[in-house]
Formats: structure tokens, C-alpha cells, sequence
């Protein structure tokens, strides 16, 4: 049965808790979201990233953006002011390769989860990364893939890909689909169960995994047993209700959304395609998908929007919208208890779309 979950409320921040992170005034960042108000969790790690003195990414050309700080050195900066370790989350073994792809090489990044066994074959789940096809890099989206591979107990493939402007689409489209059949056609070498595999990404990621799992069905090819999209980015209507609220909103708003396709996109015309106005696709035939949105998000409507396609599309769809947090919230566990909720949720899809294939 389709079960489809949003606009949750519960355990939503409180003025209190946005004062105690010494931000701005509650009223000042209530503005930023269109009256919503983060959680203390969420709070601190805004303050952090304001404090890095980050430029607006939209303001910048493409090579100037990727030298930013990033939400991952805001949960570092959380971290070292709590006194805490900055070290990731430990892992069985972290190998890093490169591999072919359509434009050449591209970097990937093998997370083995602590709990592997050397005699038996485990699940595997191609995760993908975010930064709008533009920015970021397996580095800046290390802790996701960490939780994941021991949350699920599968080995994590991490992959990069081309980003424009340089690269200008479809080419991040074509490099990940090249890693999923690279996956696949190298399971046993690396320790995996060929029929169990699964694909995750995040924002831009969300995106692509997707794409992977739509082209895979039309060229006939093996589909994985599931998708996890965290806030994907779904569609290119802007006039969404979550696009509208969001338009000062931290660390995505829609303006860096415009910014983003401009970088990516050769035109108007492929922002209508399949493979990036996902919920004006076929998504017949596809295998079940876990949506994970953030309430404080521009891509919040994307997601929720999604998951009603595929509803009416006959897939098995579970989505949430965890209140309180903002956009790339996922990988924060180490200081937002909300990605402990969520990364919970995405293992628990996996492990059980692995326990049936």
C-alpha cells in the first residue's frame, strides 16, 4: 500500500530555541522562512554558517562557489564549540577509485560498513551527492554515505560526476547512470550482492538517482529494489508554494535554484525533459521510493509533489516532511537530532527493500 506522509509538525523549533543560538532575533529568522521558525538543532548550525562569512552562492561564478564554506563545515564549527570531535563517523574500510564514464574518468568513493563479514556477499546502495550539478564533491557529502553503510549494513558507493557550467547537461545524468551499470557489472569484486542494490541521493543527487532509475527502466535494464530521494529536485516550476516561501531561505533559496539550472541546463527546453522535471514523467513500472523533504526548503513542494505522482502512478511512495530543519539537514546527525530521525528512516526502507529482493 502507497503511504505518503507530509507536513509532519512534530517537535517544530520555538522562538526560544532560535534566540539561544545567537543567530538573529527569532523575528529575524522567522523572516528568512516565511514565518516558520527553525528548531534550536537547526538554529545553531544557521549561526555557524553565518559566522563562516560564506557569499551568497548566486552572486558568484562557478568556480568561486565551490571555494565557499559549506553545511558541512558549519556542523564542524557546531561541533568544535560543543567541545566534541570533528571525526567522521567510522566506517569498516573507505577505498577510493576511479572509474570510467561518458565525458572520462570519474571519482568514486567505497564506504564498507563496520559490520561486514569477509565470507558474505552484503546489499549495496549507488549514492549520489548533491550541490544543484554545479558544486560540492564526495568530500563535502562524506557523512551521509558513512551513515548509511552502517545504518543499512550495506557497502556505499559514492560517486562524483561533471558539473557545469563546464560540463552542461546531460552530462552529470550520463557519468552517474555509467556508475549504477558500473556497480553492477563489478558487484561480486567488491563484495556485493548484485541483486541488491539500491540508489540514494540528495538534492541535485535526489535528481539523478531518479533519472537513473527511470533510464534503467527504459532501456530495460536492472532496476534497483529501491530509491531514497532526500529534498530531490523534481521539477522547474517556481511558482511551487514551498519556491515562493522560500525565497530568502538558508542555505537554498530560490535564487541559487535559478542560478543552479542556469549553470547546468543548455536551455528552457531541457528543464522539461524526464530526466529533470521529474514529476511530469512516465513513472509507471518503477520501484519503491522513499521521499525525505526538509519543511524550511525551496525543494520541500518538489518532494511532496513527487511522491503524489508516484502514487498515482501505482509505486509504493512513503514521504516525510521533518519540520524545523532546512535544506541539507540530512547529513547533520552529529548536531541536528531530526537526521538521526531521518537517516533512521532511509536505512529502515533499505534494509527492508533488501530483506525482500
Amino acid at each position: 500500500m502507497d503511504v505518503i506522509r507530509s507536513g509532519t509538525t512534530e517537535g517544530a523549533g520555538t522562538a526560544a530555541g532560535t534566540e539561544q543560538s545567537g543567530y538573529r532575533s527569532a523575528a529575524q529568522m522567522s523572516s528568512m522562512f516565511a514565518g516558520r521558525t527553525p528548531d534550536a538543532d537547526m538554529a545553531a548550525v544557521l549561526a555557524a554558517m553565518q559566522a563562516s562569512g560564506a557569499k551568497p552562492i548566486e552572486t558568484l561564478d562557478a568556480k568561486e562557489a565551490r571555494k565557499q564554506p559549506t553545511p558541512a563545515d558549519a556542523v564542524k564549527a557546531v561541533l568544535k564549540q560543543r567541545g566534541e570531535s570533528t571525526d567522521a563517523e567510522a566506517v569498516g574500510d573507505v577505498d577510493n577509485r576511479a572509474i570510467a564514464a561518458p565525458g572520462g574518468e570519474i571519482n568514486i568513493r567505497i564506504y564498507t560498513p563496520a559490520s561486514a563479514v569477509s565470507d558474505r556477499l552484503l546489499p549495496a546502495v549507488l549514492y549520489i551527492h548533491g550541490g544543484g550539478w554545479v558544486i560540492a564533491d564526495l568530500d563535502v557529502y562524506d557523512a551521509s554515505p558513512r551513515a548509511i553503510a552502517n545504518a543499512a549494513h550495506c557497502v556505499v558507493v559514492s560517486t562524483h560526476y561533471r558539473q557545469g557550467p563546464e560540463h552542461r547537461f546531460p552530462a552529470a545524468h550520463e557519468d552517474v547512470y555509467a556508475a549504477y551499470k558500473w556497480l553492477i557489472a563489478n558487484a561480486r569484486d567488491l563484495g556485493v550482492d548484485a541483486s541488491r542494490i539500491a540508489v540514494v541521493g540528495e538534492s541535485a543527487g535526489g535528481n539523478l538517482a531518479a533519472s537513473i532509475v527511470i533510464k534503467a527502466r527504459d532501456e530495460g535494464f536492472q532496476l534497483p529494489v529501491h530509491q531514497v530521494l532526500v529534498y530531490p529536485i523534481a521539477g522547474h516550476d517556481f511558482t511551487t508554494e514551498s519556491y515562493r516561501e522560500m525565497t530568502a531561505a538558508k542555505p537554498l533559496n530560490t535564487d541559487m535554484m535559478r542560478w543552479f539550472y542556469d549553470n547546468y541546463l543548455n536551455s528552457a527546453a531541457d528543464a522539461q525533459t524526464s530526466m529533470i522535471s521529474l514529476y511530469k514523467a512516465d513513472l509507471s513500472g518503477l520501484p519503491a521510493a522513499t521521499i525525505i523533504n526538509a519543511e524550511l526548503d525551496p525543494l520541500r513542494s518538489d518532494g511532496e509533489l513527487l511522491a503524489k505522482r508516484f502514487k498515482e502512478s501505482g509505486v509504493d511512495a512513503t514521504q516525510r516532511t521533518f519540520a524545523g530543519v532546512t535544506h541539507e539537514f540530512f547529513g547533520m546527525a552529529p548536531v541536528v537530532g531530526k537526521a538521526k530521525e531521518a537517516q533512521r528512516m532511509a536505512a529502515d526502507a533499505l534494509t527492508t527493500a533488501f530483506g525482500s529482493a
